[in-house]
């Protein structure tokens, strides 16, 4: 088993336990809810196979959606992500540029990792919250509280790189 492979399982596996035991209960004021799992999408490896993507986000999507007891709009909100990344990264890369890096802050810096996030976290968070609200009556409630929780998730996921993030080898 490759070294990736071993990495990726690892944190699937840890981060939909994280997102389900710990990051579930925290609830701010309602409507403001980090949903951290994103991240095993948003750092899945570039060259890995779309359908390895799709798969991964489909597993990830219906196990949180089975510990939330919620039907399939965590599972609708990954899918949707993982559908959009490929498209996303190419259209963040350059042409001459290597496109087979695997996403994070230190190899696509700061800025380009951030647009990166901010455009996943956005379009899984106005999904999810969207599909769990199911009417638009309260379109803006709805919007805020997609809104407040990407920018408390994309806190996290910037927050997580620079934590787990190895330093350059001499």
């Amino acid at each position: 088993m490759s070294r990736s492979l071993v990495i990726n399982i690892i944190r699937f596996v840890f981060l939909v336990l994280l997102q389900v035991f710990v990051l579930n209960k925290i609830n701010f004021n309602d409507y403001i809810n980090p949903y951290l799992y994103i991240l095993f999408i948003l750092l899945f490896p570039v060259e890995a196979p779309k359908w390895l993507l799709l798969f991964s986000a489909f597993l990830m999507g219906f196990l949180v959606d089975d510990f939330m007891n919620t039907i399939g709009i965590n599972m609708a909100a990954t899918l949707f992500i993982a559908w959009m990344r490929p498209g996303l990264i190419s259209l963040l890369n350059d042409k001459e540029e290597d496109t087979e890096l695997k996403p994070g802050i230190k190899r696509w810096g700061f800025n380009r990792f951030f647009v990166y996030a901010l455009s996943l976290t956005f379009a899984h968070h106005l999904i999810l919250f969207y599909l769990e609200a199911f009417k638009f009556t309260h379109f803006w409630q709805t919007f805020r509280s997609a809104a407040f929780s990407t920018l408390i998730t994309l806190f996290l996921i910037i927050l997580s790189q620079y934590l787990f993030m190895r330093p350059e080898k001499k």
